[in-house]
């Protein structure tokens, strides 16, 4: 059944893209007919699977010669990130309901775009030979480019590039390591495969895996904006579309996340052995990406307090946010990896929320994202729905009990104190200033007490804006009551995650030790 999530999107975007390009209305309600229909499957699979272990979707041969085969398979994980695309893509379309206002807006390119991207996101979730989750992940990446070179706005045709280009040598290392693997595997056993199982069995060697994790783990986590390889990130997303930030911090780095956590951490379990040498306290690659983890939670945190763009606010805060999904990962504990599969989820839906109120609800209205600027907008008055929308959506992201981000974090920070007390304290200190900067965003945008004054001294009246659209409503209905949902009742998720996660390889989860 999950696999017509994948069907849906790509026949979409074909015919979105043979559609006559005056069609503005028809190609966006043919998208948002096709996203719904995603995620009606995805909510149907999700639901009749319930807690049941990795379920098998398809298996057919495609390059017998090399062993490869278009197998697709959902687990708990699998389960929850097709939900979450199934999401974001439906909010993404919503919020993108003004492309096609103007005659040059080309829509049906636009959504063409956006549903194969869609359809790339839905195939890497599913996949289990990596052939094809490689395959799926670049087609991800290429859609992206696009809307953010055509579509952009600030700096477009650099934030494209530059996102394009780190995207790519990424998946050179992921690459590199994938087919090292196959030859080694192959060349033992004379059983070549690409199959995350089969390669999961095989026992490389310790030395073999010591290189190969790395290269792997690195070339995903570029994807999941992992410090110091993170630069791409806050660039992209501020170029982008609101529809494409949307993408880019809701789905597309939560690949890279999952790329680690599927492909790296599994298949090269004994690359987070202890190297049997210590410099400055570190002992191992997992203690140097753990590292680098919490260095982007505060690195992220603290940037985003001294940003003067709305948007770069957000996108450094997607950062801190990812590094707190890659720390989860490396604790190697049940509740760690728990916590960060349901932060994958809180975030993408939460960062889905905050780029949407910024980039379509605030900037297409006033068309500015100083905070100079809108400091002196009085938008709690001229823009109420925005304003308490920021507030909801900027507290359930720094962890407001009642929202989904709470669990998640809470998780992580057991998680982490388990493994690496130290990164835990400051992993929390990076939440703290996460609270910094929400509210001093929160402040200088909606509750300024400095409005704009005329030359003889009296208050500027207060603008009108476009009032919000249905559109709008919805999509900030569907996110924000989904965040609610999980986090008054987070079992609704954790139960499917939980038995994927022990489910993992022995070797993983005791820290690469048999």
């Amino acid at each position: 059944m999950l696999a017509y999530t994948i069907y849906l999107s790509f026949a979409g975007a074909l015919l979105l893209a043979v559609l006559p390009k005056r069609w503005h209305a028809a190609a966006r309600v043919i998208a948002l007919l096709v996203a719904l229909c995603g995620l009606a499957v995805a909510l149907a699979g999700f639901i009749s699977a319930g807690t049941q272990g990795p379920v098998a979707v398809a298996d057919l041969p495609w390059i017998p010669a090399m062993g490869i085969h278009y197998t697709l398979e959902a687990d708990g994980i699998s389960r929850v990130l097709v939900l979450l695309t199934g999401l974001a893509a439906v909010a993404g379309i919503l919020f993108s309901w003004n492309i096609g206002d103007k005659a040059d807006d080309r829509a049906n390119e636009f959504f063409a775009f956006f549903l194969a991207l869609i359809g790339g996101v839905y195939g890497v979730f599913l996949s289990v030979d990596l052939f094809l989750l490689f395959v799926f992940y670049e087609i991800a990446i290429v859609p992206k480019y696009f809307l953010i070179a055509i579509w952009g706005s600030t700096r477009r045709e650099y934030g494209a590039m530059k996102l394009a280009l780190y995207s790519f040598a990424g998946s050179a290392m992921v690459l590199i390591g994938l087919l090292t693997a196959y030859a080694v595997a192959g060349g033992q056993t004379g059983n070549y495969s690409m199959n995350l199982h089969t390669l999961a069995q095989y026992h490389f060697s310790t030395s073999f895996q010591m290189w190969a994790f790395p290269l792997v783990f690195t070339g995903f986590a570029i994807l999941a904006g992992m410090w110091p390889f993170h630069t791409w990130a806050p660039t992209g997303h501020v170029a982008a579309p609101t529809a494409a930030s949307m993408l880019l911090a809701g789905v597309v780095m939560k690949l890279g996340a999952y790329g680690c956590l599927r492909v790296a951490m599994t298949v090269f379990p004994h690359g987070l052995d202890p190297w049997g040498f210590s410099f400055l306290g570190i002992d191992s690659w997992r203690t140097v990406f753990g590292l680098f983890a919490v260095i982007g939670i505060v690195y992220g945190a603290t940037v985003a307090l001294v940003q003067n763009d709305f948007k770069f606010v957000i996108g450094y805060s997607s950062v801190s946010h990812m590094g707190l999904v890659l720390l989860g990962l490396l604790t190697l504990t049940q509740i760690g990896i728990d916590g960060a599969v349901l932060q994958m989820f809180s975030h993408g839906i939460l960062a889905g929320l905050l780029f949407a109120t910024v980039g379509r609800i605030v900037y297409e209205r006033t068309h500015t994202r100083d905070l100079a600027l809108l400091n002196k907008l009085q938008l709690s008055k001229a823009m109420p729905f925005a304003a308490w929308l920021f507030v909801i959506a900027g507290m359930a992201s720094m962890g407001l009990p009642g929202f989904s981000g709470f669990v998640a974090e809470v998780q992580v920070l057991i998680g982490a104190w388990e493994a690496f007390p130290w990164f835990a304290a400051i992993a929390g200190l990076g939440i703290v200033i996460g609270v910094a900067y929400t509210w001093r965003a929160m402040q200088r945008v909606f509750f300024s007490d400095h409005p704009a004054v005329t030359a003889d001294g009296s208050p500027v009246p207060i603008p009108e804006y476009e009032p919000v659209t249905w559109a709008e409503k919805a999509g900030v209905i569907l996110l924000a009551g989904t965040s609610l949902l999980i986090g008054v009742y987070p079992r609704l998720l954790l139960d499917v995650i939980a038995p994927a996660v022990q489910a993992l390889p022995h070797a993983l989860l005791t820290g690469g030790h048999q």
